[in-house]
């Protein structure tokens, strides 16, 4: 406790210190007095450009990114693959709503965190269409394949967007300030994501596929390479 003001240089400060205690206090005290000059070494500044380029470069990137992901999928799972591209555009939509609405400052590490999620939200799109194809080899009907292989992927997508929600917690928990922007838009877009895969994608897919085998869809499937006709 200071009892007094400073004005003369002198002032008598009271508490319940330890000797050792005592002379620490004095110790830093008197750190404070000794006369050494501040002298500046160097100095520099950065513009709000150099944020900027590095925003527009990660906009940049994701975009490519994001037409690459749609491309591949479109080539390896065919019309399926249009439905994930779809999804994954309700999806981005649905994350810069959130982003804006929050709102969050997206920043170089945001984008980054927002890129690595797209890749999560095609994951899970990848193990429901694998398990569709599975139930379609084994002689399900259409629809039927997709309801078994929405409920057999369930788990899986489920225990991986739960480990990596919990790995986005932590490090938005301990990690500085550009970590926990990264941490933050990668949380918001794994569960964006997981909303995009379970209800988006099975309502898309739904909607496309007949009830019987006998209908284009099927007869598609067979020739386009979506279904392997059984050995």
């Amino acid at each position: 406790m200071i009892q007094e003001a400073i004005p003369g240089g002198q002032a008598t400060i009271t508490g319940r210190f330890t000797a050792t205690e005592a002379r620490d206090l004095v110790r830093n005290l008197n750190f404070g007095a000794l006369p050494v000059p501040i002298v500046l070494q160097s100095s520099s500044a950065v513009g709000p450009t150099l944020g900027a380029a590095a925003i527009s470069a990660g906009v940049i990137a994701g975009l490519i990114g994001f037409a690459i992901v749609a491309l591949f999928m479109i080539a390896w799972y065919r019309l399926p693959g249009a439905v994930a591209a779809l999804a994954l555009a309700e999806y981005l939509a649905f994350m810069l709503a959130v982003i804006k609405v929050i709102p969050v400052t997206l920043t170089a590490s945001g984008v980054a965190g927002l890129i690595i999620s797209v890749g999560m939200a095609v994951d899970a799109n990848v193990l429901i269409f694998e398990r569709t194809k599975e139930e379609l080899r084994g002689g399900k009907t259409p629809r039927e394949a997709v309801h078994i292989g929405f409920s057999r992927a369930w788990p899986a997508i489920r225990d991986g967007h739960l480990t990596m929600i919990i790995s986005g917690v932590i490090l938005f928990w301990l990690g500085t300030s550009i970590v926990q922007g990264f941490a933050l838009v990668f949380v918001l877009g794994v569960l964006a994501s997981f909303i995009s895969a379970v209800s988006l994608s099975r309502v898309f897919l739904l909607a496309i596929v007949p009830e019987t085998e006998n209908s284009p869809f099927w007869k598609w499937a067979l020739h386009s390479g979506f279904l392997k006709p059984k050995a």
